[in-house]
């Protein structure tokens, strides 16, 4: 006999002694691999996605300032392991190239008959400044690949990954001399301003007498200032530049296209977050280096009061300052690129909605699903060139 009270289309409960049966969704054995209500029946329950740097959302202010340096702590021997190296490469071939023939035309002036001395002097000269030329370009192309490495590991654990140090660089060498190009033109047409203007304010000191002096003055000034301020303003319309061609696979003119759209709308708040970066960078920098060079020129005077040892003391100098020099450098380097990738990601979620593509790439990649890259979306349906 049935109980009167169940409903007409509900489970029979065992009799005493019966092993149940689950013959309803709500009933499964403890552990077992059923699905849970409103869940797909045909898909297995798997955990959910592992968190990455940054919510996938719009970003807060608050949250990207924090974000560029929790990439450091997040991923310390791929981040912080590539900015050492490669600031370290950078400043010892600094060091050694320039030294070396610094100490070489010190001492062929030295050595130089009185006659020939002005001719010694202007080719020393000369051979200094040939000779800063390969510590520039290994700068160039060395920083470029820390900012393609760093644009790389941020955009990755965005999506909750953690690469390896030799993965992000074989990812980041890909698109390298793309970047390197980039690189070298905002700093040749910086440059170049610089060389235009000091060339109109020396020309016009030096044939204009007394009002040429203050012509060159005030130009000088009021040039400095609007150079500056067309720099900033240059930089902060490209400054997403190098995450498009890293992450998009773009070419030069299209990412710069790009950029300068990205920026529309939202060109003070990225100015304010890479000005606030800088100076934060610049002032920690300063925090750590000046108490420790005021200490060796206090202990240098301490211990060698006559100046007997002023080579052997440089030397120790030297090192002791690009053992503290390079970490913080390399430091600097890494947030100051995060910041960038940080700003394109945020960018690209407030006006394209990128967190909802990356939520759904992280989703399938966890459920197993073969999904494409979320970042390369723009490139396929944007008709952006690449390169």
């Amino acid at each position: 006999m049935t109980d009167p009270w169940l409903a007409p289309d509900a489970p029979v409960p065992p009799r005493y002694g019966e092993l149940a049966t689950p013959s309803s969704p709500y009933q499964s054995a403890p552990h077992s691999n059923r699905p849970f209500p409103g869940s797909n029946p045909g898909q297995a329950w798997s955990p959910p996605p592992k968190p990455g740097l940054i919510p996938l959302r719009p970003i807060g202010f608050g949250t990207l300032l924090g974000a560029s340096f929790r990439v450091l702590r997040r991923n310390p021997k791929a981040t912080f392991g590539s900015g050492l190296i490669v600031q370290a490469v950078i400043m010892l071939v600094t060091v050694v190239i320039v030294g070396l023939v610094t100490f070489w035309a010190l001492d062929r002036v030295d050595s130089a008959p009185l006659d020939q001395k002005d001719a010694v002097i202007a080719g020393s000269v000369l051979a200094g400044l040939l000779s800063a030329i390969i510590p520039i370009a290994l700068s160039l192309i060395a920083s470029a690949l820390l900012q393609a490495v760093i644009v790389v590991e941020v955009a990755r654990a965005t999506l909750g990954e953690k690469l390896r140090l030799g993965t992000l660089w074989r990812r980041a060498a890909t698109r390298l001399w793309p970047l390197t190009l980039w690189t070298l033109l905002l700093g040749g047409a910086l440059l170049v301003g610089v060389a235009v203007l000091a060339g109109i304010v020396v020309l016009l000191i030096s044939v204009g007498g007394a009002v040429g002096l203050v012509a060159g003055v005030l130009i000088g000034v009021f040039g400095g200032l609007l150079l500056a301020a067309a720099s900033a303003f240059l930089f902060t319309k490209t400054s997403v530049v190098p995450s498009l061609i890293v992450l998009e696979e773009l070419g030069l003119r299209a990412s710069v296209i790009r950029s300068w759209s990205l920026t529309r709308g939202y060109f003070w708040r990225t100015l304010g977050i890479l000005l606030l970066i800088t100076v934060i960078v610049q002032v920690i920098s300063q925090i750590i280096s000046m108490p420790v060079s005021l200490l060796m020129g206090i202990g240098t005077t301490l211990v060698d009061p006559a100046g007997a040892f002023m080579e052997q003391s440089s030397i120790i100098l030297t090192v002791i300052s690009l053992i503290i020099a390079i970490p913080v450098a390399a430091v600097a380097a890494v947030v100051q690129s995060a910041t960038i990738a940080l700003v394109y990601l945020d960018l690209r979620m407030r006006k394209e909605g990128l967190d909802l593509e990356l939520a759904r790439y992280v989703e399938s990649a966890a459920q197993g699903g073969d999904v494409p890259d979320p970042y390369l979306a723009p490139t396929v349906s944007g008709g952006y060139s690449a390169v």
